[in-house]
């Protein structure tokens, strides 16, 4: 009973990690895309209409769009250098915002 669990186990972590279909990929990724590039828009408008000069939100925005795009590009690869490339994307992503943060926070008088 417990090594049926374990294989199951094992299986599902496996799983995780495959790559996709390169169609699949390629669908995903201009879908990333189309939404980043969505958000990017929708938070211009968004900081023209209030006339905000910090460009934090767009700075989040774009840094949304680029993690949402490399997550799925990751999605591209197998196993470890699966994981690892959606740790580099997420690092990035956590980069970015702390970078708009701290150009907001210096522009504060």
């Amino acid at each position: 009973m417990i090594s049926i669990a374990g294989a199951a186990g094992l299986v599902l972590m496996v799983g995780c990690h495959n790559a996709k279909s390169p169609d699949a990929a390629s669908r995903d990724i201009a879908a990333a895309d189309r939404s980043a590039a969505h958000e990017v828009a929708e938070a211009r408008r968004d900081e023209q209409k209030d006339m905000s000069t910090d460009g934090y939100n767009l700075a989040v925005a774009q840094a949304d769009g680029e993690h949402k795009i490399a997550i799925q590009k990751c999605e591209t690869l197998q196993g470890r250098d699966q994981q690892v490339c959606k740790d580099q994307a997420d690092a990035d992503y956590d980069a970015a915002k702390a970078n708009a943060k701290a150009a907001k926070v210096s522009q504060q008088p």
